[in-house]
Formats: structure tokens, C-alpha cells, sequence
């Protein structure tokens, strides 16, 4: 009976795992893509505001123009979130969005002033009660470091890529 059990556990594991493959990537990629395309979006039919914030900026952008900064956060976030969407040069797109959430972080999320780690604690939250508001982007950054290192899973153009070229080498 603990053998058949033991079989029985073993052989779902192994048919998780294959489709985890697929299927958890694709996951991270719709989640991410939808994020930030909407933010991109948003940025696209809306007003630069980045001028108000320009001097919470990390280095090297706060000493771009607040219009340049805008360009780049709004057509990465557009580009990226496409590129990650279909599975196209996902690391590379997850690294450029780690970058956006990470000065987004620093000019918008992170608290002005904290002075104990439980004061910074309680900026861990979606809206921001004067102790900042850094939930929503450490949520995108944990989805977006999976994809940087293990990639954009066997669902995407990147696979397709690979095999193709890698069938091409090997002949």
C-alpha cells in the first residue's frame, strides 16, 4: 500500500514539474505583462508627472530630464510587458523592468523618512498611511527575478528560439 502511495505521489511530483514548465512562467509573464502595460498605458494617455518627484530620483536619473524619464519608464513598461507577454527576450525585459520598479521604489514607494524597522514595515502595504507604499512593487519584483533566472519557461517564443537554433547548430 505505501509503495502504490509512494508511486502514486512520485508520478504526480513528475507530472507537476512537467507542467510547471509551461505553466508557472506563463503565470509570472501574463501577471507581469498586465502590470505594466497598463502602467505604460496609463503613462502614455496621461500627464508627465515626474517633474514633482525628479529629486527622489536614484543616480543616474536624477539628472535626466523629468521628459526623458517618462519616455523611458512608459515605453519600457510598454515594450517590456509586450517582449515578456510572448516570451521574446524575457531576461533582458525582466531587467530593465527590475530597473523601472526599482527607481519607482526609491522616487514613489519607499517612505520619506523612517527611523526603526518596524516604521519601515509599515510602508509594506498598498496604500500609502504616510509610511510610503512598497508592497505592490517588491510582489512584482519577486515575480520578475524567477524570470530573469530561469527564463520564460518552455511556452514562448525564447524556447522556440533556442530550438530552432540549437537544431541548426547541431546539424
Amino acid at each position: 500500500m505505501t509503495t502504490a502511495l509512494s508511486t502514486a505521489v512520485k508520478g504526480l511530483h513528475l507530472n507537476l514539474d512537467r507542467a510547471g514548465q509551461w505553466l508557472a512562467p506563463l503565470t509570472l509573464r501574463l501577471f507581469i505583462a498586465w502590470e505594466f502595460f497598463e502602467s505604460g498605458l496609463e503613462k502614455f494617455n496621461g500627464q508627465n508627472w515626474f517633474e514633482d518627484i525628479q529629486d527622489r530620483f536614484p543616480f543616474p536619473f536624477d539628472h535626466l530630464p523629468a521628459t526623458l524619464n517618462w519616455e523611458l519608464s512608459m515605453w519600457a513598461e510598454l515594450i517590456c510587458a509586450l517582449a515578456i507577454l510572448i516570451g521574446l527576450g524575457t531576461r533582458i525585459s525582466a531587467i530593465s523592468l527590475i530597473v523601472v520598479t526599482v527607481v519607482a521604489t526609491a522616487a514613489v514607494h519607499w517612505p520619506a523618512d523612517w527611523s526603526s524597522l518596524s516604521e519601515l514595515a509599515q510602508g509594506y502595504a498598498i496604500t500609502n498611511k504616510g509610511f510610503g507604499n512598497f508592497k505592490l512593487p517588491a510582489i512584482y519584483l519577486a515575480a520578475l527575478v524567477p524570470l530573469v533566472f530561469a527564463g520564460a519557461g518552455k511556452l514562448s517564443v525564447d524556447a522556440w528560439l533556442a530550438r530552432f537554433f540549437w537544431k541548426r547548430a547541431s546539424r
